[in-house]
């Protein structure tokens, strides 16, 4: 039985439920968007090489305004209570098995 991309939708929906990992999506967006800004402005105003110096110093940036504001993916999952990660597993078992 092939896997069907509407049952794998629900699964990730049913994992991105938990409040966490929306703040995990926002603030990676945020990281991204200072990381962007940055090295868009050293590329205006220094070329090439002011474009390498601006998504470095955007990433550090970056890292360091969203650092300590959310966790890991894996690592939200692994915190879920048993009976989310037992309904998670069933979830998974049911769209994955043969």
């Amino acid at each position: 039985m092939p896997i069907v991309m509407e049952d794998v939708m629900k699964l990730l929906c049913s994992i991105s439920g938990e409040r966490k990992m929306k703040a995990a999506v926002k603030h990676s967006g945020t990281g991204a968007l200072v990381t962007g800004a940055v090295a868009f402005v050293g590329g205006l105003v220094g070329g090439p090489p002011g474009l390498a110096v601006g998504g470095a110093v955007g990433g550090l940036l970056g890292a360091w305004m969203t650092s300590g504001r959310f966790k890991p993916i894996p690592q939200i999952i692994m915190e879920l209570p048993p009976s989310e990660q037992q309904k998670l597993f069933n979830e998974a078992s049911t769209i994955l098995r043969p």
